[in-house]
């Protein structure tokens, strides 16, 4: 088994969890309204087909189909880091049947750029799905093999290498802008719309490195195609016990970690 599909199994059993826990608080907070099983919901997502949140997503909906009778509808709705989905689910009727998989980005867009949602009034909080890591990977090709030889060349050469992740505004963005300003280097940062296209541009060696969830590089790292420098994490990553976190690697306190709900 791949230690990709691994993971997404413990994010899976981790997000039931946290779902059968905020079923039995509403059922007891509303039972008249929890009971309406025949209802379809529609599940919101801000990123694009094929990255490890859509497929936790698309697995929830028929684990919970399938044990509750209930129709789940996920639709994507990737963009402007999350806020295109934000304001989707903003503008639904207030009636539960509209849900929107929330992540940091979501608070951090609502920060740095305007927009038609207020993230603590407009949407009523359900329940704390995951936190994923990030790693920053290169090419299985490139000369750098670890984080110091990487920002080492950048620094020899300002602009010319490149960072890739999800983005703009995201917490993958701010994660690099802020490794790029204590590591005083410039690299060049390159966004994109999901983690697929971002792993796919690094494996086709379009960008120089990347930072991405761990569930969507794992497979690449293991299969030789993707080699991982270090993760953004606070704490070493039990599937890559011998990868060094950012922290350790002279940027003491380093931590950027992304959770969904």
């Amino acid at each position: 088994q791949s230690i990709q599909g691994t993971h997404m199994r413990k994010l899976l059993a981790l997000a039931a969890g946290a779902l059968a826990l905020a079923g039995l608080a509403l059922a007891a907070f509303d039972r008249p309204a929890w009971s309406q099983a025949a209802r379809t919901i529609r599940v919101v997502i801000t990123v694009p087909p094929g990255g490890s949140i859509d497929i936790l997503f698309r697995l929830l909906a028929d684990q919970i189909g399938s044990t509750r009778g209930q129709t789940i509808i996920v639709e994507s709705r990737p963009g402007a880091g999350g806020v295109i989905a934000a304001e989707a689910v903003a503008r639904a009727a207030p009636d539960g049947n509209t849900l929107l998989s929330n992540n940091n980005g979501v608070i951090i867009s609502s920060i740095l750029r305007k927009v038609n949602y207020d993230p603590q009034t407009s949407f009523e909080p359900i329940c704390y799905l995951v936190s994923t890591p990030q790693i920053v990977v290169v090419n299985s090709a490139s000369p750098y093999r670890t984080l110091a030889e990487l920002l080492d060349a950048a620094r020899a050469k300002p602009g010319e290498l490149s960072i890739a992740s999800v983005g703009p505004n995201t917490t993958q963005h701010i994660g690099i802008e802020r490794l790029k300003r204590l590591a005083k280097t410039d690299l060049t940062y390159v966004p994109f719309q999901g983690g697929a296209a971002t792993a796919n541009a690094l494996i086709g060696a379009h960008v120089t490195a990347a930072v991405l969830n761990w569930s969507e590089v794992g497979e690449h790292v293991i299969a030789g195609k993707a080699r991982a420098l270090a993760t953004m994490a606070l704490q070493r990553i039990e599937s890559l016990p011998d990868l060094p976190t950012v922290s350790e690697s002279g940027y003491r306190g380093f931590e950027t970690d992304v959770w969904f709900g």
